[in-house]
């Protein structure tokens, strides 16, 4: 997937993802063994009534392999059309990735401890990529306009309120780690950088539980992965 080189192509063990990423994991690679066969299978023909190269769905076991036409097989593919939850986890990560680099790219001038500027360097080198497939999966799948809603005079604008987002810093925690500097900045960094990376785990959970597409599945468990570790590392180091 397109996603999935974006991401740099890291691969991580990762932990059981929930029932549902599974069952819909399950489907996908049952999808990609819709292959093309130039081998005939259980004495069967590889080709279609209409000399079309047929599709081999291997069975279950203890089942034939079946002969698919291209529309057979087509209409096999799990649909894995973007819903809600996937637009939704990938327009707020993409902020949330936003403030994990702005608060990295203080550490080099304000850390003291090398392992707080290694880890700095570490969130930069994998997030910025990161943000950059999400905005091109945005591109890919707009986002249906939803009906304007009601505005309410001093309400914050639909859609904007990325303070909400669970890890995220405040104005004030920012304006703090800004002006800090040695050992200061290094415990402040480990504390709002782990509980940014926690939010980051519960979204990445929202959206393994309630999406749908693949490609921002698989992205979400490298987010579970990846930042899980990280989350490990910063308590030890703190």
């Amino acid at each position: 997937m397109d996603m999935a080189k974006d991401l740099r192509g890291r691969r991580r063990a990762l932990p059981a993802p929930p029932v549902r990423f599974a069952a819909v994991a399950a489907a996908a690679a049952a999808g990609l063994l819709l292959t093309l066969s130039g081998c005939q299978g259980d004495g069967g023909s590889d080709r279609a009534e209409d000399g079309r190269a047929a599709i081999v769905a291997p069975g279950r076991p203890g089942e034939k392999a079946r002969h698919l036409t291209p529309e057979e097989a087509a209409r096999a593919k799990p649909d894995d059309s973007p819903n809600a939850a996937d637009h939704t986890y990938v327009s707020h990560m993409i902020e949330h990735h936003r403030q994990a680099l702005t608060m990295s790219a203080l550490a080099p001038e304000r850390a003291s401890a090398d392992g707080v500027k290694r880890l700095a360097e570490r969130i930069t080198a994998a997030q910025a990529p990161e943000i950059g497939a999400m905005e091109k999966w945005l591109a890919r799948h707009p986002a249906t306009a939803a009906p304007a809603a009601p505005v309410t005079p001093g309400a914050p604008a639909v859609g904007h309120d990325h303070g909400a987002m669970p890890g995220m810093a405040t104005g004030q925690q920012l304006a703090e780690l800004t002006a800090a500097r040695g050992p200061d900045f290094d415990r402040l960094f480990l504390k709002l950088m782990t509980a940014h990376h926690e939010g980051a785990v519960k979204m990445a959970g929202e959206a393994l539980a309630g999406g749908n597409n693949v490609a921002v599945e698989e992205m979400a468990t490298e987010v579970v992965a990846t930042q899980s570790a990280e989350i490990h590392r910063m308590r030890a180091m703190g």
